[in-house]
């Protein structure tokens, strides 16, 4: 065989063992914030695990589909999600009625709020002693919108942006930020071992968070239906009990069947 010969192999067998390459790709590609702890994030070994990832992978389970996930910050889920580069997206998003203009969502599975953090030891109790100080936020979120709404009513100083809470913990542990106001579950759940840090003050939003898929997109009302099946033999109630050790009350939306919510 020439070289030539050889050179022009060399590209086929290329070629084709990308194809194959492609042609094992998994059927759903779920984009989510990893390290948006306890709803996604990477274990000791390396694994993406979480509440969210436990649930969206027993979602295609029942679905008969493959799954891979795309570590995308927050802020870019949502122009992912409408462009078609991901099929869905996670990383405990509000049901917003502003969202629902250009995304669609399943039903929620859980109901949540804000919190305020600060380290222990900066006296600071509550939002009433964030006068002047500089706030951390995740860009985009509805922690990021509250910030903003109120700034004057608590006089908040600078609102700084971050992409995910373990760079706004970085800041936060080193002092370049007084405290951080995101949502409360995920905060609780990272604070528990670590007794320098303390969830100050619960900042009542009612949120729900669910799955976000592109506007009207087929596949939303698929998973929606799945999520109905699993509320009814309490999948989803058990994931609370793994991830929050606590028991999910049968008035939440973890337990309770809901209707996709639809904008106006």
């Amino acid at each position: 065989m020439t070289r030539s010969t050889t050179f022009k192999a060399s590209i086929f067998a290329g070629l084709l063992a990308a194809f194959s390459t492609g042609a094992q790709a998994a059927d759903l590609t779920v984009g989510a914030n990893i390290g948006n702890v306890p709803w996604e994030f990477e274990d000791a070994s390396g694994k993406v695990t979480g509440f969210e990832v436990d649930l969206v992978n027993e979602i295609a389970k029942r679905l008969g589909k493959t799954v891979e996930f795309v570590n995308t910050p927050f802020n870019g889920l949502f122009p992912a999600v409408q462009s078609g580069r991901i099929n869905m997206a996670i990383s405990s998003i509000t049901i917003t009625e502003k969202r629902l203009e250009s995304v669609s969502f399943a039903q929620p599975y859980y109901d949540s709020d804000q919190s305020l953090t600060v380290t222990a030891a900066s006296g600071i109790m509550g939002l009433k002693d964030m006068g002047e100080k500089v706030v951390g936020v995740d860009t985009g979120s509805t922690g990021d919108m509250w910030a903003d709404a109120n700034k004057a009513e608590y006089k908040l100083g600078e609102i700084r942006r971050f992409e995910g809470l373990q760079p706004a913990m970085l800041d936060l542990v080193a002092g370049r930020i007084d405290g951080y106001i995101s949502d409360i579950p995920a905060l609780l759940y990272y604070v528990k071992d670590k007794p320098e840090l303390k969830v100050v003050e619960r900042i009542p939003t009612g949120e729900k968070y669910s799955i976000m898929f592109n506007k009207d997109d087929p596949l939303a009302t698929e998973v929606n239906a799945v999520i109905t099946t699993l509320k009814g033999e309490g999948f989803i109630a058990q994931l609370h009990e793994t991830w929050f050790g606590a028991k999910a009350e049968d008035t939440t939306s973890t337990v309770t069947v809901l209707d996709m919510p639809k904008g106006k």
